[in-house]
């Protein structure tokens, strides 16, 4: 499949939010797509350095079977990603009626709230946060080094360790164990 087939197919359902985990489209093969560690995006070796054109292909983005593919209603194609596809690259507090609530923003714009839908979640590489469907971003070296500041020192009741925490909603996520 050509790159500018896949634009064309994508284009379609740009401002909607695809439905994608209803979708089965055929698997069409491999494109030449990666998506680094930095989470920039490459065609060709190339890097694909319009936003709009990251985001869209962000949008039709899918995870099974520890592949990455780009889902169309008529194609899906696989692609390769080195670590996440995605980086949390902005986060801020934001005050609720009960509780402050960590935002995170990521490359392609994707926002949720720290929550136990969408915890921090810690593996070999660092912390990722679950951010859509089957997707996790990896949180930002910056972002670790400034919520590092702000974290309490709470031991776990469980396994005795000391672990750093933030809190959002109410709720103690561990970005590291001491």
């Amino acid at each position: 499949m050509s790159l500018e087939k896949l634009v064309n197919n994508l284009s379609l359902q740009e401002n909607q939010g695809p439905p994608i985990e209803k979708w089965n489209p055929p698997f069409c093969g491999d494109i030449p797509i990666r998506i680094n560690k930095n989470g920039e995006w490459f065609y060709q070796n190339s890097e694909i350095t319009r936003q709009s054109l990251v985001r869209l292909f962000a949008s039709v983005l899918w995870f099974e079977n520890d592949h990455y593919y780009l889902v169309t209603p008529a194609e899906k194609v696989r692609i390769e990603v080195e670590d996440k596809p995605l980086i949390i690259t902005q986060w801020q507090f934001l005050n609720t009626e009960q509780e402050p609530v960590i935002e995170v923003t990521t490359n392609v714009n994707d926002s949720v709230f720290i929550s136990p839908e969408h915890p921090i979640e810690s593996d070999d590489n660092g912390l990722k946060v679950r951010v859509r469907r089957n997707l996790y971003a990896r949180v930002h070296r910056n972002i670790y080094y400034q919520w590092a500041e702000i974290a309490k020192i709470e031991t776990d009741v469980k396994t005795g360790h000391d672990n750093a925490v933030i809190y959002s909603g109410g709720k103690a996520f561990s970005i590291g164990q001491l």
